[in-house]
């Protein structure tokens, strides 16, 4: 699940991620600000939820994906769209 905190005076959005799959013992968000080399770690809480957060720019468009247990990709399904990525799949699109 993806939230957007929009705020009146900032020119950022907070962003929360919740993710809760199956036997993951990692999760990150990878592709945020167009970095696919820096992902967010997501950090799991008791109830074997992942969770993490990151402040976006407005205006602003950025393709994502999961990886879980460094092996599994994963798209959004509550991403505001979806992009054809290189390898002939598609990537998670957030819009701010």
């Amino acid at each position: 699940m993806v939230q957007k905190i929009i705020y009146k005076t900032k020119d950022y959005c907070k962003v929360k991620f919740t993710l809760n799959p199956d036997n993951a013992e990692t999760v990150e968000v990878i592709g945020l600000n167009d970095n696919w080399n820096d992902p967010l770690v997501m950090r799991k809480r008791k109830d074997g939820q992942f969770i993490a957060e990151i402040n976006l720019p407005k205006g602003s468009e950025h393709e994502f994906k999961y990886l879980i247990n460094n092996t599994i990709w994963l798209n959004e399904e509550d991403a505001d769209s979806e992009k054809p990525n290189f390898f002939g799949g598609v990537n998670s699109v957030i819009t701010i």
